[in-house]
């Protein structure tokens, strides 16, 4: 190639801008074809071609997605607290929806990944990173043609792809808007000319030479079964449940917790202690092949409404007073480095089990070690109560197969409808998840079994169970999930079952089967099915009832009345 053909490509590439204002000439097809062919000859991982258009030059959608922008970007706005910083951000034009001739949506499919597809084995994402390439070929073919794109990426995509009733398998990289640019921004960035941030001089690089060698600790799987001798003092707190002013039996499973609780804490007085409710989210590789309602983004966007505090469990967390903790064990999607949540990403989502394992034997210690970690500096800071909740869009597929796997239950009494998933995608669902466990050719041992169809959120709630019994902790256990994620706790350390509290029992249909296995007793059932350790939350006052009754009742001595 001739340097002065480089030189043409090297002043397109600078002139490329994200475009906002645009004038009111049409945008001949020829331009849109030509544009969307550059696009079509972009990188496509492992040729799967899953990058898909949609045009939109309707007023009507034009409007509807630009009150979709206004709503998110009120949202964004209140991310700053420094006033100057919001001035300048509302002054900022971040879109132009309605004014640009033409609206482009690039899409890509991941139904592409039901099929194995070379290169994406390492990252889900990979299907997605193709079709960013295709949006830039498209934008440098439209800076070469002297037109322009701005990409508008504010938005609610749940919301987005139901008003355009986009296909549940088309994920939206963003809005995109085309026309002839109406300002050439003094040859800079808009953002830069208007003082927001300046660009870098020359691109960051650093050499890498040397290999770091890391080893993944062994979390210790041998089951403690060490069971001291408590008959005396046992025996003295049935003395003092049956003492306090009431007929014997008579508050059933306040009764049963208080005794519970007492072991537990090793007192005849037992006490609640800064309760801490840890919600784990991670993304699933199985949820590309339409096993929920939602796309796997709303795994991203749910932690974000953690953080934000507009989630059920923070609304009864605040009412009970219980510590939240959130934790990003896998999400697919890089959250801000200073966002309240604790990182413990092993990667970013696990891979699909219809055709490869989830994840590695090592990443499944990790998990286990991350999940005593995180318990670990909770218990260190006085808390002698942790419940443990989940998010993860997928996850009930996750746990219906280890369901089956664990207790040898068929596939089709483990399913349920999860997020909301019924009729005939509910018999897709236990199809597909049939034929992983058909495709599974590895040993019946739990290692080889949690390595091949476990989730990260999943086994590192497993790992931390453990940890909170070893710390003498009272375990909440919410819904199907967290059950599925004691059942593995418990496959390593049958003494973990003294301290596990089961909150509820879920709408899930297999959940109630699960706790009949398990020869467990929840202490609530609401039809709840949201997850997100909601079920721990609202069960909690009834574990204050118990021990207000242990520590404040009268006895039939104190209070000077007859037992009989």
């Amino acid at each position: 190639m001739e340097f002065k053909e480089m030189s043409h490509l090297d002043d397109i590439l600078k002139s490329r801008r994200d475009t906002r204002h645009f004038t009111a000439d049409e945008v001949p097809d020829y331009v849109i074809e030509k544009a969307l062919q550059a696009g079509h000859w972009a990188p496509s991982v492992g040729l799967t071609d899953a990058t898909r258009y949609y045009i939109i030059k309707s007023h009507e959608v034009k409007s509807s997605i630009k009150n979709l922008f206004l709503d998110y970007n009120k949202k964004a706005e209140e991310l700053t607290d420094n006033p100057e910083q919001k001035e300048l951000y509302r002054s900022l034009k971040l879109e132009a929806i309605e004014e640009a001739p033409i609206g482009l949506i690039i899409a890509y499919d991941r139904s592409v990944l039901n099929q194995f597809t070379i290169g994406t084995i390492g990252s889900n994402e990979a299907v997605k990173f193709s079709s960013v390439c295709a949006a830039q070929n498209i934008w440098l073919s439209l800076t070469e043609q002297g037109y322009g794109m701005g990409w508008v990426s504010i938005l609610n995509y749940y919301q987005f792809k139901k008003i355009l009733d986009l296909p549940e398998n088309i994920e939206p990289l963003g809005y995109f808007c085309i026309g002839k640019p109406a300002t050439n921004y003094n040859n800079q960035p808009m953002l830069q000319q208007l003082h927001w941030k300046q660009k870098a001089e020359a691109p960051i690089c650093v050499e890498i030479s040397e290999i770091h060698h890391t080893k993944v600790p062994d979390f210790d799987l041998k089951s403690e079964n060490k069971i001291q001798n408590k008959s005396d003092f046992h025996t003295l707190l049935q003395d003092k449940i049956d003492s306090k002013t009431k007929p014997v039996g008579s508050l059933g499973t306040l009764e049963s917790l208080a005794f519970q609780m007492a072991t537990v804490f090793e007192t005849l007085n037992p006490k609640i202690i800064k309760p801490n409710i840890v919600v784990f989210a991670a993304d699933h590789g199985i949820a590309n092949h339409g096993v929920s309602d939602y796309p796997q983004d709303v795994t991203r966007q749910m932690v974000n409404n953690f953080l934000d505090g507009g989630a059920a469990i923070n609304v009864f967390c605040n009412q009970n007073n219980i510590e939240l903790s959130i934790v990003d064990s896998g999400v697919n999607y890089d959250f801000p480095t200073n966002a309240k949540l604790i990182d413990a990403k092993i990667a970013k989502g696990t891979q699909s089990f219809l055709h490869v394992p989830a994840m590695s034997e090592s990443e499944v210690q990790l998990c286990l070690e991350k999940g005593k970690l995180i318990v670990e500096n909770i218990a260190k800071s006085g808390s002698n109560c942790i419940g443990f909740g989940e998010m993860g869009i997928g996850n009930t597929s996750t746990a219906s197969v280890l369901m089956s796997l664990l207790t040898d239950f068929p596939i089709k009494e483990c399913i349920g409808k999860g997020t909301g998933v019924e009729n005939e995608k509910l018999l897709l669902k236990q199809n597909l998840l049939q034929k992983a466990i058909e495709n599974y050719s590895g040993q019946a041992e739990l290692m080889a079994q949690l390595s091949y169809f476990g989730g990260f959120e999943i086994l590192q709630m497993a790992g931390g169970m453990l940890t909170a019994f070893e710390n003498k902790m009272l375990i909440l256990v919410d819904g199907f999930i967290c059950t599925v994620a004691y059942l593995i706790a418990f496959k390593i350390n049958p003494n973990i079952k003294q301290n596990a509290v089961f909150c509820h029992c879920s709408a899930e249909k297999a959940h109630s089967e699960l706790l009949n296995h398990l020869g467990a007793k929840p202490i609530l059932n609401l039809d709840l099915r949201l997850g997100e350790g909601t079920g721990c939350a609202v069960a909690f006052p009834i574990l204050k009832s118990a021990e207000a009754f242990l520590n404040e009742m009268a006895s039939f001595e104190s209070a000077g009345v007859s037992r009989k």
